[in-house]
């Protein structure tokens, strides 16, 4: 029976110490792999942001463990690229790798290049793969970035697509597609480099899953196997049974931008109690559009497990036994679904995906008030834009690079605030903000403002992220810089009584001085004398804002993030002069707010 089937709601019987004791052996492993890549890649949106994942999947193609990944790399996609693999590489030996970024054969998209390793045993049977996904700097599209919305189809996109091509055979690199990727490739030595650093990662998973079988027999790690999705299955039992059972729908929508009007995405999500599973339904949903935004399988999965996950006890193992209790409803040819060739997926892992978790755990949160979230802020302001150009400092060599300096957008919780550096729904925080200094040295770029803008949060109980003001500018030369901001428009969603989080905006700062609005979707050069200027948007708050706590109000005031005049009219807490909650004036305000 494969691994992947449902067996029964009883707890499994299993060696909780060895359990233990082996999934802690591979996360190590997986660690290993994302502490080789994070040191060795070129990229400074590899080896300084961390958009990159490392996972293990089973021969079945199961995901084992993903520890420290993005959620949108890997959740669902692992498992289709090992399948699609399978499928085109049968006789797979000890050595090979395989490169593979094709949207339409289950990777997330064209700009994470994804490196599988088949772990053999000495008698050569295939045990486990280990895969590591990563978002290039450049891939050979037809414009200076891996994301570019407006075009009308992958043609137009231009993005080199490598469906499980093998690049190692016996441990070493298959020249001709090496040369390939350097030939078509804007900066061939950065995309070395982040090779190089791929091939290690896999390489040392290969290296220590084999150590370990030695330790204890692959027999051994069979048996793990299934007792740790019997295991994780049991787990999502529990947390389906935690929550409340039902049928919710939720609706949001990403901003219009250039011909195309505002895209709405619905979720509906039901939660079954007898025989306990989720189900989320995203086939309401247009059809694939010709632009650049639409999700790839992968990542419609994704937006669905990631909301769910989100929504329920965090402790439940991300894994393929998890998932068994989790069924997902995608539409073939939807924009929140299976895209056919040749719709172009180039952004598919962040705006819309983005708007198709927050609608996922939005309907939890019309289940009940203690699951689900509000929405996420919206993503990719001018502060997370890619740029381009050519470095005086180092001889006019050109550089091409993602950056994510400002963007925080957190939700409202049922239980807490908003995590200041969600950055946006696919990641919940597991990618890293550039470091200011790191990306001055590594880059042309000056960074003269990052700061929390104040009153900029969703208010709720639990109130969202405010908005990150960032200002930036070329250092000595002009960049050409492109960015693919939502939630200008439409703004981060409160639920159950939390406000919406406030609206991002972006600027042009002249040299003298003066502010001019620039457009939202933008691809543009900006001179030496010009500052580009991000307001990220806010996160939504969750619950009444008159049910927060009226210290946790008098502590945002003291931090500089909410000012008492917002405090007053919102929170309806009055704060004095020095910082302290007027007890008596705050009870008679929240009275007079809760009798309007």
């Amino acid at each position: 029976m494969s691994t992947t089937e449902s067996t029964t709601t009883a707890p499994p019987t299993v060696d909780g110490v060895r359990l233990a004791i082996l999934t802690n052996r591979f996360q190590g492993i997986v660690r290993k792999m994302t502490n080789t890549l994070f040191r060795t890649a070129r990229s400074g949106v590899i080896s300084n942001a961390k958009d990159f994942s490392c996972c293990i999947v089973t021969a079945e193609h199961e995901l084992l463990v993903a520890a420290e990944s993005l959620p949108i790399h890997v959740m669902s996609g692992p498992d289709l690229i090992s399948r699609h693999i399978a499928e085109w590489h049968p006789e797979m030996r000890r050595g090979d790798a395989f490169l593979h970024n094709s949207p339409y054969h289950g990777n997330s998209h064209a700009g994470d290049h994804c490196l599988l390793v088949p772990i053999i045993d000495d008698e050569g049977n295939h045990r486990f793969s280990a895969i590591v996904k990563a978002h290039l700097a450049d891939i050979g599209n037809s414009q200076p970035s891996t994301i570019v919305p407006t075009v009308r189809d992958v043609y137009e996109e231009g993005a080199l697509i490598f469906p499980g091509v093998q690049v190692q055979r016996d441990y070493r690199d298959i020249d001709d597609i090496i040369r390939m990727c350097e030939v078509r490739i804007r900066v061939p030595d950065f995309w070395r480099g982040d090779f190089n650093g791929m091939v290690g990662a896999a390489r040392i998973a290969e290296r220590e899953v084999m150590q370990l079988a030695e330790e204890v027999g692959w027999e051994a790690l069979g048996q793990y196997v299934g007792e740790w999705f019997d295991y994780s299955e049991h787990r999502m039992v529990e947390a389906i049974r935690a929550i409340p059972r039902g049928t919710a729908t939720a609706e949001t929508a990403h901003d219009p931008f250039g011909e195309f009007p505002e895209v709405r995405v619905k979720a509906t999500v039901t939660v079954a109690h007898d025989d306990p599973k989720i189900t989320v339904d995203l086939r309401d949903n247009p059809d694939c559009l010709p632009f650049g935004m639409n999700l790839t399988e992968a990542t419609a999965r994704t937006t669905a497990m990631v909301g769910t996950f989100m929504s329920i006890d965090a402790s439940v193992p991300p894994n393929a036994g998890s998932a068994r209790r989790l069924d997902i409803l995608l539409r073939d040819g939807c924009v929140v679904g299976k895209p056919a060739h040749p719709f172009s997926c180039s952004g598919a892992t962040t705006n819309i995906a983005d708007r198709a978790t927050n609608a996922v755990q939005m309907a939890f949160a019309e289940l009940g008030d203690n699951t689900g979230l509000a929405e996420i802020g919206g993503v990719m302001p001018p502060a997370a834009p890619v740029v381009s150009g050519k470095d005086p400092r180092k001889g006019d060599a050109p550089f091409v690079d993602m950056l994510i300096m400002g963007m925080t957008g957190g939700a409202g919780a049922p239980e807490a605030d908003a995590w200041l550096t969600a950055v946006h729904a696919g990641n919940n925080g597991a990618i890293r903000r550039n470091s200011t200094e790191a990306t001055e040295l590594l880059l042309p770029l000056r960074i003269w403002v990052d700061e929390i803008a104040p009153d900029t949060e969703g208010a709720g109980r639990h109130r969202g992220a405010p908005g990150n003001l960032v200002e930036w500018s070329p250092n000595n030369t002009r960049v050409e810089a492109m960015w693919i901001s939502d939630g200008t428009v439409n703004p981060a969603r409160g639920v159950r009584g939390g406000q919406d989080g406030h609206l991002g905006d972006q600027w042009i700062r002249e040299a003298d001085g003066e502010l001019a609005h620039t457009a939202a979707f933008n691809r543009l050069w900006v001179e030496a004398d010009q500052r580009v200027v991000s307001l990220s948007p806010g996160g939504g708050g969750y619950g009444s804002p008159l049910e927060r706590d009226p210290e946790a109000v008098a502590q945002d005031v003291r931090e500089g993030w909410v000012t008492a005049d917002r405090a007053r009219e919102t929170y309806g807490v009055v704060v004095a002069s020095d910082g302290v909650v007027d007890e008596a004036a705050t009870g008679a305000r929240r009275a007079e707010a809760g009798r309007r």
